[in-house]
């Protein structure tokens, strides 16, 4: 019998959303559905009893998936069924996994599976921001050690306003745009992008969001109540003895201080590390080693990470021997590849990225469908990471989640700084060739250098740093570390990455990793990360002074106009003939599209002459002829009383015998006319009745010496009426009574 137990959370402008359980999937572990207005999610988690032989981390996988069911559609592609994930489906699950890991107990090891599911949406309300809370309150009615509850929210600030959890419309007005997930008590993650605020503004907005969050992890709280699920299952994932933990740290310690505080480089300081553990090893049988091996491993990663911690906080001793707010040396060149229309190789201490820029057309913009995004994007960011990037003898496979999400923070810190009528499609690519802490920050550096290479004219260069943190006693005594390794990542309580210009940030990604951080200490890492922002900035701004001024030549060439919406079908033509035509008279790419009630043409070419040349034939179809202006036109046909000469594409007027010459003349061909000649015509008259277009040749002459104008005719009286001429019998045709000749 169905016993469902419900949970409402009232948000500030009235919306609600409501937490149910005991209704579907109730033979998961946890299982939730989350409704706010039509957008209905399903969270589901399930643990293994036990954990496998030999796993000593939190084996936790986060699946987001949406249904294109969920809005209506039918997906794309010949399967027509929901396939692999989506970069937007990839990115929601890593921000949901990196508040849910920390938050497991250390020696839990078992293997978790947490499934969130989009089943309904109506378009308005964003399903990602409600991702979290849908996880967390699975786990919270389940029976699966977890020390949360947990939830996330979508913060923006529009017109100086914040909103928790906005509507897709509202988001597009935003300067702040931010995901913070958090306990009741501690902020755990950030990530977002930002219009150049100040450090004090994205301080205001996640406080804003750690409020509405208390309220929804209360209200998992009571669920969890309500369900009886306070009381987890009992496990025991590690062997362990207290006798052998002493004895490693006993032994080992002093050596491992002594490598923390040596400023060695990686690969020596690992090679160091590890003789240590080695050389203790040494002291012990196979037959005991096959027993205590792994929890040798693990007590012995405790004193190298205490050793860190300690040089840090009582020496000020960091592990390259650099101070706290120390930037490790960079050098910088650009214009590396002689291939690409861009190209700059950034490097800083062991990280190093070779960024490379690609312009292209209309035609290489990236199309995106998926659920409840069909649109298209002109700015791409792809990172990439081969393992030689860390001296790992293993095979690259394909994209991971890492990249995928490594490359969105550093297309977010750059994107805001593309011009909005930039003509070019942008693909931006960096390959991480030595990685040594932070290569995020590394592809925005190297972004902005090829970018600027490649003659983009971005709004402001960007820079980039990730920050660290060591910390005891709930913060009472703590270190923040500029410029962190891949050590201190590891070991330490922080990974702060910020991003941003001269003027304010761009965008930030933000782990805790641990209980109590205040927002003093924040307050002091952004500004101590600002500190090393300008200073990476003025080493990009000394490298590279100025953008280049032009493209490259073997770049392509964009130009845009814009045309009145009633133009659109003349320039395309019947069958997009007419359009088809000046592509393949000049060698240009043209598209067109209707933008705002416009028609916004995008001509691309490998050289000048053919945009001009396609910019011409364009123009000439669009243009509105004017009394008095000058044409180059061509004859299409010659009749006896003067020449028909298309002086715009479809537009032909009359060039009479008389306004061809200044001499009198019985033929066309006594001026050397004839059809298919190319000649200048000036637009005299239009006829107001019919539209007719006369054209004069001779104005364009100069005037014989001694030639006399011809007194004009005298006014003539109304003629007087006529009779009845029907007995006259049929009149000759005596031609076009307008196209006589000169009487």
């Amino acid at each position: 019998m169905l016993n469902p137990i419900n949970k409402t959370i009232e948000l500030a402008d009235g919306r609600t959303i409501t937490i149910e359980t005991g209704k579907l999937a109730k033979q998961a572990d946890g299982a939730v559905t989350v409704r706010m207005g039509n957008t209905v999610l399903l969270a589901t988690v399930c643990a293994a009893k036990d954990a496998n032989p030999g796993v000593d981390f939190m084996p936790l996988q986060v699946e987001y998936k949406e249904k294109y069911s969920s809005f209506g559609r039918f997906p794309g592609g010949f399967t027509k069924r929901e396939g692999k994930a989506s970069d937007y489906e990839v990115l929601t699950s890593r921000l949901v996994d990196r508040v849910l890991r920390p938050l497991f107990p250390d020696n839990y090891h078992a293997e978790v599976y947490v499934n969130v599911i989009l089943f309904s949406s109506d378009g308005e309300d964003m399903p990602d921001a409600l991702a979290g809370l849908a996880a967390s309150a699975a786990l919270a009615v389940s029976d699966i050690p977890f020390n949360g509850p947990i939830s996330e929210v979508r913060v923006a600030r529009v017109d100086g306003k914040f909103i928790i959890n906005p509507t897709f419309l509202e988001l597009e007005k935003a300067d702040i745009d931010m995901m913070v997930g958090a306990t009741i008590d501690n902020i755990m993650m950030v990530e977002g992008e930002m219009s150049e605020v100040q450090e004090s503004e994205m301080l205001e907005a996640i406080k804003v969001a750690h409020e509405a969050i208390k309220i929804q992890c209360q209200a998992q709280i009571e669920l969890s109540e309500a369900c009886g699920k306070l009381v987890k299952r009992e496990y025991c994932h590690e062997v362990n003895d207290d006798e052998l933990r002493k004895d490693v740290h006993d032994k080992c310690f002093a050596k491992a201080y002594a490598v923390a505080t040596s400023g060695t480089d990686k690969h020596q300081r690992h090679d160091a590390f590890e003789a240590i553990v080695e050389e203790y090893k040494a002291n012990f049988s196979e037959e005991e080693l096959a027993e205590k091996a792994e929890m040798i491993g693990r007590y012995y990663h405790d004193v190298e990470k205490e050793a860190m911690r300690r040089a840090i906080l009582d020496e000020g001793k960091r592990l390259d021997g650099r101070k706290t707010t120390e930037i490790r040396p960079i050098w910088i060149e650009t214009d590396y590849l002689p291939g690409p229309h861009g190209s700059a190789v950034f490097t800083r201490g062991e990280t190093q990225s070779l960024t490379t820029v690609t312009l292209g057309t209309k035609a290489d913009e990236k199309m995106v469908d998926d659920v409840l995004n069909h649109s298209k994007e002109r700015f791409l960011l792809h990172y990439n990471f081969p393992p030689f990037s860390t001296g790992e003898a293993k095979a690259q496979r394909g994209v991971g989640r890492r990249e995928i999400g490594h490359g969105n923070l550093a297309h977010r810190a750059l994107k805001r700084m593309i011009p909005e009528d930039y003509p070019y499609v942008i693909r931006v690519i960096s390959d991480i060739l030595e990685s040594n802490g932070s290569s995020s920050m590394a592809t925005v550096c190297a972004g902005t250098l090829a970018l600027r290479d490649a003659g983009v004219p971005m709004k402001k260069p960007v820079s980039g740093i990730a920050m660290g943190l060591i910390s005891e006693n709930k913060g009472q005594n703590y270190a923040i570390l500029s410029d962190i390794l891949g050590d201190e990542d590891h070991l330490g309580d922080m990974d702060f990455k910020v991003t941003g210009t001269k003027d304010g940030i761009t965008a930030t990604q933000m782990d805790i990793k641990v209980d109590g951080l205040s927002y003093e200490i924040l307050e002091n890492a952004l500004a101590q990360a600002r500190e090393g922002r300008m200073h990476i900035l003025g080493k990009i701004m000394e490298a590279q002074p100025t953008t280049r001024e032009d493209l490259k030549p073997h770049a392509p060439r964009i130009e845009t106009m814009m045309i009145g919406k009633e133009f659109i079908g003349a320039v395309i033509g019947p069958g997009g003939k007419i359009i088809q035509g000046i592509q393949e008279k000049t060698g240009a790419v043209i598209t067109i599209e209707e933008v705002d009630g416009f028609g916004r043409i995008e001509i691309s070419g490998t050289n000048k002459d053919t945009i001009d040349a396609a910019i011409r034939a364009i123009k000439g179809i669009v243009a509105v002829p004017e009394v008095g202006e000058v044409y180059e036109g061509k004859i299409s046909s010659i009749m006896p009383y003067g020449a028909f000469v298309e002086f715009m594409p479809g537009k032909d007027g009359l060039l009479h015998i008389s306004e061809i010459d200044w001499a009198r003349l019985e033929t066309v061909e006594q001026a050397g006319l004839k059809e298919g000649d190319t000649i200048q015509v000036k637009l005299v008259d239009i006829d107001a009745k019919t539209g007719k277009f006369k054209l004069s040749r001779k104005v364009l002459l100069p005037k014989p010496e001694g030639y006399e104008e011809r007194p004009p005719r005298p006014e003539r009286g109304p003629r007087p009426e006529r009779g009845d001429r029907s007995d006259r019998g049929p009149r000759q045709d005596r031609g076009d009574r307008n196209n006589r000749g000169d009487r």
